[in-house]
């Protein structure tokens, strides 16, 4: 399926046909230079949407609006701010989230019941609408303008997270594009992140929805920085049909793959926020094979990256492989200790559940590398998966202690 997927230069939420998107300082945020915090995406045509949503036991109005909205099944675009989540401020909540969807489409120049609406930012502040009432009308809408809108839903985060790819369905190119925002409170079950994807693909209802979910399973769902969920998460998949096929349906060649690309880019933009963790230094990739089941697998791999004592161990540079052994034991994962073997960086260090020799500094000077890859071999079957998270580093906590002073 790889070879199909063709990687899009530059690309994000506006690479496929028939999307518009910018963003502007409203002042949410503090300014500074590039500083933007409400950005709107819109589609030009009427398109379907399908949506995953945060489990927490506390929503966002902004999520609750969304998810209400998005079951429907069509929507044409999303306004999104940053720095204030429109969290824990009561009914008033609900009431500026509509507020601002209303102020959005009447900017982007649709129906108000087609607009939907994300946050995220401090959580018990109430959204400052006379902030963005008069910061909507500065936003551009462009082709061009996928940037700038995955600048404006940044908050912690160092850098704009964006990508596209376009693939081959007989003859017809589809584009996948897609933008988010996260750098902590990320845990499995999505995190505090938000993400936005866009295909210029007709694609049958049940087929998008089932499509969001499984490629959410393998890429949000399965990273961590710091084993908190947040109150905001959302991922949101438009598609407009502008290429000009039939639906794609599911059953099909084609739906294979187009979720094959949609995983693809899904995950990319997964692995982008932990390599961007708050203080982050290392993203940890962990790999469970031979496990009884895939889903044992996932349990085992999630449990592994959102270790803290893993995390802290990779910071460290120290090959403790216990820990590791301690995770999976830990995860609920079927699992036989003596059948199990471990490696860091492809260097194999534990064999039938005990250590074997090997060499301590080549393993210490390996896990210097950017990305430290963990591979278990539980050794009782065919199922697999990876998660992946990032080291536990002062600085995670130093950023985390003063957040809101």
């Amino acid at each position: 399926m790889a070879d199909r997927i063709e990687l899009i230069p530059n690309g994000g939420v506006t690479s496929p046909s028939g999307y518009l998107a910018g963003g502007t300082h409203a002042g949410l945020k503090t300014a500074g230079d590039g500083v933007l915090d409400l950005g709107i995406l819109v589609s030009e045509h009427p398109a379907s949407v399908a949506g995953t949503f945060s489990t927490n036991a506390v929503l966002s109005p902004s999520v609750t609006v969304t998810r209400s909205r998005a079951s429907g099944g069509a929507a044409r675009g999303v306004v999104a701010n940053s720095g204030c989540a429109n969290c824990a401020v009561g009914s008033q909540g609900i009431t500026d989230a509509e507020e601002m969807v209303a102020a959005a489409a009447a900017h982007a120049g649709v129906g108000p019941e087609e607009m939907l609406v994300c946050s995220t930012g401090v959580i018990g502040i109430e959204l400052p609408m006379a902030l963005i009432r008069s910061g909507m009308g500065a936003i551009q809408l462009s082709g061009d303008g996928g940037n700038a809108f995955a600048r404006s839903i940044m908050t912690t985060d160092t850098r704009p997270k964006t990508t596209a790819v376009a693939i081959d369905l007989n003859g017809r190119r589809v584009t996948i594009g897609g933008a988010a925002k996260g750098a902590a409170m990320i845990h499995p079950n999505m995190a505090t992140m938000l993400a936005f994807l866009t295909t210029d693909a007709a694609v049958e209802d049940s087929l998008l929805k089932s499509a969001l979910k499984d490629a959410v399973d393998v890429s949000f769902n399965m990273i961590d920085v710091d084993s908190d969920q947040s109150t905001n998460d959302t991922v949101l998949l438009f598609a407009n049909g502008a290429e000009g096929g039939e639906p794609i349906a599911d059953g099909t060649q084609e739906a294979e793959a187009f979720k094959g690309a949609l995983s693809h880019v899904c995950t990319e933009l997964a692995k982008d926020m932990v390599r961007d963790a708050e203080g982050g230094g290392h993203l940890i990739e962990v790999s469970v094979v031979g496990a009884r089941t895939d889903a044992d697998a996932r349990l085992a791999a999630r449990e592994v990256s959102s270790s803290m004592l893993v995390k802290a161990m990779v910071h460290g540079r120290d090959p403790n492989w216990g820990r590791i052994m301690m995770a999976i034991g830990n995860s609920g994962a079927e699992m036989v200790e003596d059948k199990i073997d471990v490696f860091i960086n492809d260097i194999h260090m534990v064999h039938v559940g005990i250590a074997i020799p090997y060499f301590a500094e080549a393993v210490v000077s390996s896990m210097a590398a950017h990305d430290v890859k963990i591979r278990v071999d539980l050794n009782i079957g065919s199922g697999s998966a990876v998660a992946w998270g990032s080291d536990l580093t002062e600085e995670y906590v130093t950023l985390n202690s003063a957040y809101t002073t």
